[in-house]
């Protein structure tokens, strides 16, 4: 039993693999994962900003995500600690001519360097559980958020039934061998609470299966049929909401 999990485990090396072909199949100029070319315009943080809106993404990566927040705030700042990820995305935002937004590496290990209540709102997708200062990246972000300013906040799940077959095999159960921690829909809750935020709405994204490799996979091949697999995750996940690989996390800050 051990030994058949491990080997499906194993199998999640072909979601780096998925964006290497990405690249040299010609579907896009930069390494990226598939899913940033099937989801350019990102309606479902779009949402979240208002005209005039100032945003902090914090650990964009490439800028992915970034790039396409620009399309409806006035101004994107994006950071990350890659330099080379960095890099990518300044190229991209060359390519396209973009002007609203700018790109700079910041230790989120460390206090921010921004102003007080400068921003509204704060995206932070993905990277909490990479963190160490965890308290410390959260009391930065309420200090820079200006009043009743928003956090779109995504962290990993370690409650689906793939993670929990993995952890009874005796093997690490997480889905990046980088993270720190992961979370249950209670720990998140309480840990945003402790930090003066109130929830205004928390749901499950991206469906767990030990089929996601594969799928990545098929999208360094062929968009099309990663759109169709993609389009069945997401039926799946409406189906089957305590299978999600993360929660969505809307929360607005709190005067003291």
């Amino acid at each position: 039993m051990k030994f058949f999990v491990w080997l499906v485990k194993k199998t999640e090396l072909l979601s780096a693999l998925s964006i290497r072909l990405v690249y040299l199949t010609g579907k896009s100029k930069v390494p990226v994962h598939p899913k940033h070319l099937i989801s350019k315009n990102y309606p479902q943080y779009l949402k979240y900003i208002k005209n005039g809106d100032i945003v902090l993404d914090l650990g964009c990566h490439q800028g992915e995500i970034s790039l396409a927040l620009t399309r409806k705030a006035q101004k994107v700042i994006a950071v990350d600690y890659d330099k080379k990820a960095l890099g990518w995305g300044i190229v991209e935002q060359k390519r396209r001519k973009i002007k609203n937004i700018s790109f700079s590496e910041v230790n989120l290990e460390k206090n921010l360097p921004f102003k007080n209540n400068q921003f509204n709102p704060v995206f932070f997708l993905d990277v909490l559980e990479h963190l160490n200062n965890r308290d410390q990246v959260l009391n930065e972000i309420y200090r820079v958020l200006k009043e009743d300013g928003r956090l779109i906040l995504a962290v990993p799940n370690k409650e689906t039934s793939w993670k929990k077959i993995q952890k009874r095999a005796g093997i690490f159960y997480y889905s990046d061998p980088d993270h720190k921690i992961e979370f249950t829909m209670s720990e998140i809750e309480k840990l945003i609470k402790n930090h003066r935020f109130h929830i205004d709405n928390i749901e499950p994204n991206a469906y767990d299966t030990p089929l996601n490799p594969l799928i990545d996979l098929a999208g360094g091949i062929s968009l099309t049929l990663y759109k169709r697999l993609r389009k069945w995750k997401s039926n799946m996940l409406k189906k089957y909401p305590l299978e999600g690989g993360g929660f969505l996390i809307i929360a607005t800050k709190k005067n003291p």
